[in-house]
């Protein structure tokens, strides 16, 4: 659900899942690694939590995708959230742009979805090793398309645009100064703090969010494909430069994309 959805709305559809029946419910999660309650409550996502305990409440059972950021989205939403305009070339590291975190793209966490659910409920007997839905009830599901870092989507982006280091604009900032900033801007009631303090955070350099190395993924389990880096990254780039990052805030904030 958007997150300008109404606070109860999930929490009623919830309620209406178990009047209907459904056993299983998929929480909003926002890719939110919920194994991590520090992470969650840094990056502003523990809200998420409320979702969980009202499956629990209802008497149900919840799977929670973790699958951090969506990679198309984030890359071209401004410098604000991976860093990089794209359109004026221009990109912020966040330390040295080297921090490789796990991001999915739109289609792998569709499939992640798609596929959890093809699976049978639960195994056949005790021998049986087969992947069941049951395997991740009231867990997190961690799933992704790649394990990459800002320097990692520069250099896709440079193969795309058939540009090199030279034609953009690179600056950097400690990804803990930069949340620090973050968060003072939005105490200055400036939207665009909300997204650069989650994704500031998310780049700290203590592998919070490289959840495969840390959990391992459910990819092959769920039998993901691998997927095309450079073809994702030329999605975000149309996506850019077709203006989709300042309309999308002045969707959510009401107001065109602040200076940052």
């Amino acid at each position: 659900m958007a997150v300008t959805a109404p606070k109860d709305a999930q929490e009623k559809l919830i309620a209406a899942a178990a009047k209907a029946g459904v056993p299983w419910i998929m929480p909003n999660s926002y890719g939110a690694d919920f194994a991590n309650k520090k992470l969650m409550k840094e990056s502003m996502t523990d809200s998420t939590a409320a979702g969980v305990a009202a499956v629990e409440k209802a008497g149900l059972s919840w799977i929670f995708m973790s699958c951090s950021f969506w990679y198309e989205y984030s890359l071209s939403m401004g410098q604000p959230f991976y860093g990089f305009d794209i359109p004026n070339k221009k990109v912020t590291f966040y330390d040295e742009g080297k921090t490789r975190i796990n991001t999915s793209t739109w289609r792998q966490c569709g499939r992640a979805a798609a596929q959890l659910l093809s699976l049978k409920e639960l195994p056949d007997d005790e021998n049986d090793q087969s992947p069941t839905v049951s395997q991740w009830r009231n867990k997190p599901l961690y799933v992704s398309s790649f394990l990459v870092s800002q320097r990692d989507m520069l250099d896709s982006i440079n193969r795309n645009l058939g540009t090199k280091d030279s034609d953009w604009e690179i600056d950097y900032e400690a990804s803990d100064a930069r949340y620090k900033r973050a968060l003072e801007m939005m105490q200055a009631g400036n939207f665009i703090g909300f997204g650069m303090a989650m994704y500031s955070r998310a780049f700290y350099p203590n592998g919070d969010c490289n959840f495969e190395e840390k959990y391992g993924l459910a990819n092959d389990a769920l039998g993901l494909p691998k997927e095309d880096f450079d073809e994702a990254t030329k999605l975000a780039i149309e996506m850019a430069e077709a203006g989709f990052g300042p309309r999308r805030i002045a969707e959510v904030s009401g107001r065109p994309l602040p200076g940052h």
